[in-house]
Formats: C-alpha cells, structure tokens, sequence
C-alpha cells in the first residue's frame, strides 16, 4: 500500500448507479478512475490502517444505515456535485473524528460537506451546461447509506490517482 487510506461512504445501490451513469457521462475519462462516491476522510495515514480498520468494523457493527436525502446541485468552479444532507452520517464522521484524532490531516478536519463529484476539471462553459441540464433535479430525494468503504490511494503518472479497496463494512445496527 503506498499511498494515503480514503474513508467513503457507500451509496445505495440503484443511487451508485444514477450517479456513476452521471459520472460516466460528464467527467473526463482520463481522469475518472474511482467510483461515485461520498468522501468522509481524504488522506488518513498508511499506518493506521489496522485502527482505522478495527474502528470502522465496530461502528458499522452497532450504526443503522444513516439516512440521507439528496441536496441540489453544487458548483464546484471547474465541476459539478450533488449535494448530500445527512445529520446521521454526520454524526458518524464526528464520532470517527473523534477517535482518530491526531490523525486526521487539514483537509479532514472540521465539518464535511457531503457531496457525490459527477464532473470535474472540465471548462466553465461545460459546467454550467451541466448544471442547467440538472437544475431542479435532486431536491429531497430520501436514501439511506449502505455502508463504509476503505481505500488507499494509488498515485497515478498522469496526474490523480486511482483506489485499491481495503476493505468494506456494511452498516448493520438497529
């Protein structure tokens, strides 16, 4: 494992495919090397993966799937995200924050805001023809979280990087 370990959020299945569907067919190929997803932490240290690990299997042992709805479209300068509102899910990161304190990097600190990327690095004038296209879509849409997904990051020549999964909890509680 060489590079840093990246904690999502896994989307119900039929909602994973809306969204990759979007992500297929607006993101730049050359670039599109993860799956639609929703970030928790960005960059949590290699070494931890055994914490992080351990951790994450406990809390999707006693967590319910956290329900979510669909926010509205988001402008992301160079791309576009849906967002995603969920006081649940929110709670699972802060609670996981909290035990990975001391851990956790600049860009994983303080309040997430949750989002799904489905284009990104791409002109402005293909971002806003988007963002018309998707205008009024995604409004309260209800769904629940499936799960927690590990990864590590592998650095890519060409620039970004691609996911080598670790591992997969799905949330189980009452």
């Amino acid at each position: 494992m060489s590079g840093p370990l990246v904690l999502t959020a896994r989307l119900p299945a039929a909602l994973f495919g809306q969204m990759q569907g979007l992500r297929r067919a607006h993101y730049p190929p050359e670039r599109n090397h993860v799956p639609a997803h929703v970030t928790l932490f960005h960059a949590l240290p290699p070494s931890a993966l055994g914490e992080v690990h351990r951790l994450v299997a406990r809390l999707c042992t006693m967590t319910p799937p956290p329900p979510a709805q669909l926010a509205g479209v988001v402008d992301q300068g160079t791309g576009t995200a849906v967002a995603v509102h969920s006081p649940a899910l929110e709670a699972v990161h802060a609670d996981l924050a909290t035990a990975l304190h001391g851990l956790l990097g600049m860009a994983d600190q303080g309040t997430p805001r949750f989002h799904v990327t489905i284009q990104n690095k791409v002109p402005r004038s293909e971002v806003r023809a988007l963002q018309a296209a998707l205008a009024g879509r995604f409004q309260g849409e209800p769904f629940a979280f499936a799960g927690l997904d590990l990864h590590s990051l592998q650095r890519l020549p060409e620039g970004g990087g691609a996911w080598q999964t670790q591992a997969q909890w799905t949330f189980r509680g009452r």
